[in-house]
């Protein structure tokens, strides 16, 4: 007997904007922060927010229903509290807090999403220049609130994936590392804290710096991380042993992505190796959901930039001249694409 089809996942995914919309409301009114360790009734948590007396149960009870929150009893006496995943990575107290990410979310992309109809037809960027003539990283540079918060919502994104690059990749054999576009120090500091015989290098624009190097006087490693300004465009790359780029690689046309590899070619020695961190596509783009959903995020936020798979990555780079090649599994969807001189 043929099976009947199902529309189940068509729904799931048709609503799947509500349960987003819930959590990430959650992390703008920094509820799990309020929260911290404390258990509280839903009146004294919607009165701790400033919330309506309308929408506080169901917005509370949602987030339990979705695992976000704990509830220890029932009705006006129930308690809520943090769960062991939204405490480790949604109270801004935590060392771990990835909250950064979930507000730019929020606050930038939630609503420019709403126009990929119009860039799949245009082919054009719907993010800040569409509203008022500047591009994404002209307007993020300009106004210091938005790129602490891009900063900080690239540091939360990319933690788990450096952790799995200190663990995964040998650096035993190397003695330097180069980080392009290295935001707050974020890999350098991690990678650092697994392997203390490297010293590294910082890249990026000088109004990440003093950012960057108050990040890094926090963890005690300015004596082995130094932060470089300069535009990874027009500047030659520091030269290094190991040139990393995290999420970089992904935000630039095809020119412009061979110009950085190539940049990164020249700043290497002889073996070498450029590590690019990326939500690499599998090279069927069958399988790797959310690499291809990001690459529709850089036509969104640039038009024509794009995500890659790694044979893409290997052609590419075996054109400037790299000889050999590897692919490292991180966290979840992400990859690190290696490539040898």
């Amino acid at each position: 007997m043929t099976q009947q089809p199902d529309p189940g996942h068509i729904l799931q995914t048709a609503t799947a904007f509500w349960p987003s919309k819930v959590l990430l409301t959650a992390v703008q009114l920094d509820l799990f922060s309020v929260l911290g360790e404390r258990a509280m009734t839903a009146s004294k948590l919607g009165e701790v927010l400033g919330l309506h007396a309308r929408g506080t149960y169901d917005f509370l009870d949602a987030l339990v229903a979705l695992k976000f929150l704990q509830r220890d009893g029932d009705g006006a006496e129930g308690k809520y509290k943090n769960t062991a995943e939204t405490a480790a990575f949604l109270d801004r107290h935590s060392p771990t807090y990835i909250g950064g990410l979930a507000k730019m979310l929020n606050s930038r992309l939630f609503g420019f999403w709403n126009d990929l109809g119009t860039a799949l037809k245009t082919g054009q960027p719907q993010n800040e220049i569409k509203h008022n003539g500047k591009p994404l990283f002209s307007e993020l540079y300009a106004n210091p609130d938005r790129l602490v918060e891009f900063l900080e919502a690239m540091t939360g994104f990319q933690a788990a994936n450096f952790a799995q690059l200190a663990a995964k990749f040998d650096f035993s054999g190397y003695k330097t590392v180069s980080d392009i576009g290295g935001a707050l120090a974020l890999l350098s500091r991690i990678v650092g804290a697994r392997h203390e015989h490297l010293t590294f290098t910082s890249f990026d624009l000088p109004p990440v710096a003093p950012h960057a190097q108050a990040r890094i006087d926090a963890d005690g490693m300015s004596k082995r991380i130094q932060v470089v300004e300069g535009d990874f465009f027009t500047d030659p790359f520091p030269k290094a042993d190991v040139i990393t780029m995290g999420n970089i690689l992904h935000d630039w046309n095809l020119e412009r992505k061979k110009l950085l590899i190539k940049k990164a070619y020249d700043a290497l020695p002889d073996g070498g190796a450029l590590i690019a961190i990326e939500n690499v596509i599998d090279d069927a783009r069958r399988e790797n959901a959310f690499g291809l959903m990001m690459s529709l995020n850089m036509l969104i936020e640039f038009g024509d930039a794009f995500d890659y798979t790694g044979q893409d990555f290997r052609d590419w780079c075996g054109e400037i001249g790299f000889r050999r090649f590897d692919m490292l599994t991180l966290a979840g969807p992400t990859s690190a694409a290696v490539a040898y001189k």
